[in-house]
């Protein structure tokens, strides 16, 4: 029986990649037009998958301090490019605010997992921390996109009903705390589903990888019910800052709603 994964070929990864054609085929006969989508997403797909294996395996032989940090930042910086791009709607410091939920939200919950759960020595050694960082990035870009997309939405479309709780007495906090429940929530939305059909319907990534590389599927679990609190966690956190950044830049010192902050993301 094999311990390890099955290598795979270039050959492998073109009949692979052959199912994406008749997807492609699929969308040209039914005139869906998502057949340039479909390759440059498959393009992206093999460069960036290929480029990061090449990167990772001097990263976990150099295994130096100084370049894992960097190759961190410089994901948390991609995340929150595509985090803001994903909503419908920004304002001016959007980026920074977003930048800001996931580096603590997915720095903090990353640094627990690795130090204080799994007790990894070094806590930022490479062949931990990068992959349990990109999976918790994943993950909470979704939840931060989908929660300032509401926020935005709601104190855009919403503001009428905002304004009356200003012109009541209300404070800011008081009437943009609807807004901001409802935003979270919407953020959460990902992850709760994921955890509910986790094992029943669905086998996690992680899991998948590991039972494939040898590991004994019990230990695997255990991982992966490890990797699904992490991830929850930093989803949590980072869209709640995200959202509450988003409101303290969109209300002014006189507690009014400044909605003409809000711009509409090109499409």
């Amino acid at each position: 029986m094999n311990a390890g994964p099955i290598p795979l070929s270039a050959l492998d990864l073109v009949l692979a990649a052959g199912l994406v054609v008749i997807n492609g085929l699929l969308s040209l006969w039914l005139g869906l037009g998502l057949e340039r989508k479909l390759f440059v997403a498959s393009v992206r797909t093999v460069v960036q998958l290929l480029l990061l294996g090449w990167i990772l395996m001097p990263v976990f032989t150099w295994n130096n301090q100084a370049v894992v940090f960097g190759i961190c930042l410089a994901m948390v910086i991609l995340a929150t490019r595509a985090a803001v791009k994903r909503s419908s709607r920004s304002y001016r410091g959007a980026y920074r605010s977003s930048f800001v939920a996931l580096l603590l939200g997915a720095g903090a919950t990353a640094l627990i997992g690795t130090w204080g759960i799994v007790g990894v020595e070094p806590w930022w050694q490479p062949r931990y921390l990068i992959p349990l960082l990109g999976m918790i990035l994943g993950n909470g870009l979704t939840g931060i996109s989908l929660g300032l997309d509401r926020c935005l939405t709601q104190l855009d479309e919403g503001r009428a009903r905002v304004d009356v709780y200003l012109a009541l007495g209300a404070s800011r906090w008081e009437a943009a705390r609807p807004v901001a429940a409802d935003a979270m929530r919407s953020g959460m939305i990902p992850i709760l589903n994921a955890m509910t059909v986790v094992g029943l319907v669905t086998i996690p990534g992680m899991m998948t990888g590991q039972i494939l590389g040898g590991t004994d599927p019990a230990e695997a679990a255990r991982y992966q019910i490890l990797i699904m609190f992490l991830i929850a966690s930093a989803t949590a956190m980072g869209t709640a800052l995200s959202v509450l950044l988003s409101l303290r830049a969109l209300f002014d010192d006189d507690h009014r709603l400044r909605s003409e902050r809000i711009e509409h993301s090109p499409s």
